[in-house]
């Protein structure tokens, strides 16, 4: 935050402020992304101001911002304060005929080509990646003869002709869903003899070239690249397009046609970085997503509290387990009631687990969580009549549960605190707002297993 005392300038002479294993527009680090900073203060480990030497190093791979031409370092004119820089060599790599790529952003998206002059033998190959369940990879028309490759479902790819005596279709089916938004190729063929069609490295499909009808392939329009004749067209990448031994440039065609994009690099290693607090980048094809469901925070970047105001003597119940639910539904059960079904004790116990929450407070003493089990165990987080904040865990062994008090802050002062909880075993480590770690133990008497959780309570416990 604020105006930063180093940066490095790139391409067309201008001021980058981000390093490497961080990304345009962010004031970080790799250990500020990573959150694993000498200091959590700050978002780079030179940051840190420490007597020993500290290290923040890392690729920057945004090229469009390359070279390195300049690196500033400001603040070093203290006593004791010095600033090693070092920029290693540009590198490129890939092969430009094999990572030729285009984005279809629309599903009417298309490039041309000139005709496809593939009369007695088609040799095609490609590499695809989408997100889509369905559409036309390519398409040659004659005036009934034709050629065309599809996504036609998630789990299938078609190869179809016709050279005079019908069409004919080849079709594999993968085991796996095609529309993982990871790179799969294909790679069909026809000839005199026979055709074949070949997905990543499953079997290939082989069919016998048909006995009557003749052997040329006579084709007149373009060649599409995409949607072809009003059909929905692929959405996703397409790169390395062979046909009869000719790399297509698909990416210079790109360059000139709407609703196509050159390159395939996708948004999420530019800009995943902005989904904040875990969520998680989804890439789309004119842009990305943050994917928020697995943390506790919503909006389109994972930035809004999800939270509640509790009056005083209202409550929330999560119940981590009912009748005939697996292990996979634990998590998304939500219960506000009092009653308590009558449920045998599910098998399952925790060696380790995390806790994260924000909150507010002017009452004390009051219970913030409390977490219950089949058995004697339990764990809660509370405010005590001073206003400090104790953790207690009961995992058997011992008479009386394990306390963590933090004495020397009043957390019901109506600001907001964060508490994270993490324990492995007897080892517990405890972060409050913005201050370093603290690592405790439970006694050598205590259990390490969380035996049985059943419910979880908020605000007050039933």
């Amino acid at each position: 935050e604020g105006n930063p005392y180093t940066w490095w300038v790139g391409k067309g002479n201008e001021k980058h402020h981000y390093w490497g294993g961080s990304g345009p527009g962010i004031q970080k680090c790799a250990c500020g992304i990573e959150r694993n900073c000498t200091d959590p203060r700050f978002s780079c480990n030179c940051d840190a101001d420490h007597r020993q030497w500290r290290k923040d190093t890392g690729m920057l791979s945004y090229k469009e911002h390359l070279p390195v031409s300049q690196v500033v370092v400001g603040d070093v004119d203290r006593p004791g304060s010095e600033a090693k820089v070092s920029v290693g060599p540009v590198r490129c790599q890939g092969d430009r005929n094999y990572w030729n790529a285009a984005s279809f952003v629309t599903s009417s998206s298309y490039l041309h080509f000139s005709t496809f002059q593939g009369e007695t033998s088609a040799d095609i190959s490609f590499y695809f990646k989408t997100s889509a369940s369905d559409g036309v990879f390519l398409e040659n028309l004659g005036n009934t003869d034709f050629i065309k490759l599809e996504l036609k479902s998630a789990t299938q790819v078609s190869f179809s002709f016709d050279v005079g005596n019908g069409p004919v279709e080849i079709v594999v089916t993968s085991p796996n869903e095609l529309n993982d938004d990871q790179w799969h190729r294909v790679s069909a063929e026809r000839n005199v003899q026979q055709a074949s069609l070949r997905l990543d490295q499953l079997p290939p499909a082989v069919r016998p070239a048909p006995t009557e009808g003749h052997t040329r392939l006579e084709l007149y329009s373009q060649l599409y690249v995409g949607a072809a004749g009003g059909q929905r067209g692929f959405l996703g990448c397409i790169r390395s397009l062979r046909m009869n031994g000719v790399t297509l440039d698909l990416e210079e065609r790109a360059k000139v046609t709407p609703g196509v994009k050159p390159g395939c690099s996708g948004h999420c290693p530019s800009y995943g970085m902005y989904c904040a607090n875990g969520g998680k980048c989804v890439e789309k094809y004119n842009g990305y997503s943050c994917d928020c469901s697995r943390t506790a925070y919503d909006g389109p970047f994972c930035i809004k509290d999800v939270g509640a105001f509790f009056e005083e003597g209202m409550w929330l119940r999560y119940n981590f387990h009912s009748p005939g639910t697996s292990l996979k539904d634990v998590v998304s059960r939500t219960l506000l009631s009092s009653a308590d079904p009558e449920i045998t004790a599910p098998d399952l116990s925790l060696s380790k687990e995390e806790l994260s929450f924000s909150f507010s407070t002017t009452k004390s003493p009051c219970v913030l969580l409390y977490i219950s089990s089949y058995s004697q165990d339990f764990m809660a987080v509370l405010v005590k009549p001073s206003g400090n904040l104790q953790i207690r865990y009961s995992l058997g062994g011992t008479k009386e549960p394990f306390n963590i008090d933090i004495e020397h802050r009043n957390m019901a002062n109506g600001q907001p605190h964060t508490v994270n909880v993490s324990r492995d075993g007897r080892d517990i480590v405890l972060q409050l707002d913005h201050y370093p770690p603290t690592s405790y133990s439970l006694p050598a008497t205590s259990d390490t297993q969380f035996n049985s959780p059943k419910a979880l309570f908020l605000g007050k416990v039933i």
